[in-house]
């Protein structure tokens, strides 16, 4: 049964919706991916959309509204050049308080105005867009936005800092090292680094510190593959997270935003494929672990990880959404992972399942977020 919500004025002129996809981040094809399933579930009775794509080399670009052409086919993900309707022009957002005009440029052609838009659903992933990049022009812009803000998404990509802001609230999270950037280009910083790693024990997980859906992430678990897996995580990100191994669990709970107030969803459990050691990009888009919904937990369990997913949201100051991803240790004690400021929306997304399983069916799900958005000025709040 769908959680009660209002209906909407039938004489009321429909809210255009810019979604936004794609970008310069290696999870560009997890986002293209996103946007397609976004697309296919917003209400075209309800509202205007504007597909914009986000070439890898930042170029902004007006895509065709073809949900279809932006899934997984054949193992490979999709990009935003093979279902944009051209990459020689350029769309533009609004760049100043109050005008919400979008505008297609190309060389030696006079701009086109494509229309204002109402709101922005930012379906980017990773740097360059999830980490209040985009949020920042918005707000700059006076465009509202689906999600979280500036700082939210700023804190929530990094790693170190998510960590510290949670640890600071009374929130369990493991023990973990940073390794910055010109800490690896010495030989003095390399043999700091390995020295830490072996304090924390083995295995260890090296991570990019600003990146997510599982891209250069490395399970070690013996001190000679250390260094092959600090390359392996630079690649995606210059500051890296080494984080000690813990064993227990791993359960996922989303939060929303309602109109009054936050609510948490029934928690999913993350159960990695056989062949797998952990749940990397592999396992999780390509192999289609499998994601348990409801997690098998006790009702003390269940509301625990609920209460612990609402207090990480506002610990993180959090608007709109997020999904929070916990170990549950074999002592019974809780520890956050992560906290994901856009979760993904494809069709095997824990996310818009743990809702759907809650009583908030897919559709619905995207419309409280537009209408959350809508609901919400940009500035100071």
């Amino acid at each position: 049964m769908s959680i009660e919500q209002s209906s909407p004025n039938p004489s009321a002129p429909k809210p255009r919706v810019a979604v936004v996809f794609g970008g310069r981040s290696s999870e560009h094809g997890v986002s293209v991916v996103t946007a397609g399933s976004v697309l296919r579930a917003i209400d075209r009775d309800k509202y205007d959309v504007l597909p914009i794509g986000i070439t890898p080399e930042g170029r902004w670009a007006l895509v065709s509204d073809e949900p279809a052409r932006m899934a997984i086919s054949d193992g490979r993900m999709p990009d935003v050049a093979g279902v944009a309707e051209s990459v020689d022009g350029q769309v533009a957002l609004p760049v100043s308080p109050g005008n919400r005009e979008v505008v297609l440029s190309a060389p030696g052609s006079t701009p086109k105005a494509l229309g204002d838009v109402d709101v922005v659903f930012p379906l980017l992933h990773g740097p360059w867009g999830e980490d209040g990049t985009l949020q920042g022009l918005l707000e700059l812009s006076g465009v509202p936005y689906v999600g979280n803000g500036v700082l939210s998404s700023a804190v929530g990509m990094d790693k170190e800092f998510t960590k510290r802001i949670l640890a600071s609230h009374g929130l369990g999270v493991g023990r973990y090292t940073i390794v910055r950037p010109r800490e690896w280009e010495s030989e003095e910083g390399r043999a700091a680094v390995r020295a830490r790693a072996a304090e924390l024990g083995l295995p260890l997980f090296v991570k990019p510190c600003r990146a997510g859906s599982s891209m250069g992430i490395s399970k070690v678990k013996d001190l000679a593959d250390l260094d092959a897996a600090i390359d392996e995580a630079r690649r995606h990100d210059p500051k890296l997270i080494i984080e000690a191994g813990v064993s227990g669990r791993e359960i996922e709970c989303g939060v929303l935003e309602f109109e009054d107030g936050l609510r948490a969803s029934v928690p999913a459990e993350v159960l990695v494929g056989d062949g797998f050691d952990f749940y990397d990009f592999e396992a999780k888009y390509i192999d289609s672990s499998e994601v348990r919904i409801p997690a098998a937990l006790t009702e003390e369990e269940t509301a625990e990880i609920r209460r612990q997913a609402v207090a990480a949201f506002e610990a993180l100051g959090c608007e709109g959404l997020a999904r929070v991803d916990f170990f549950l240790l074999e002592d019974g004690t809780w520890m956050v992972n992560e906290i994901n400021t856009m979760p993904g929306f494809t069709p095997i997304s824990a996310y818009p399942k743990m809702w759907e399983a809650t009583g908030v069916p897919y559709p619905e799900l995207i419309d409280r977020l537009l209408q959350a958005a809508l609901r919400r000025s940009t500035g100071l709040r």
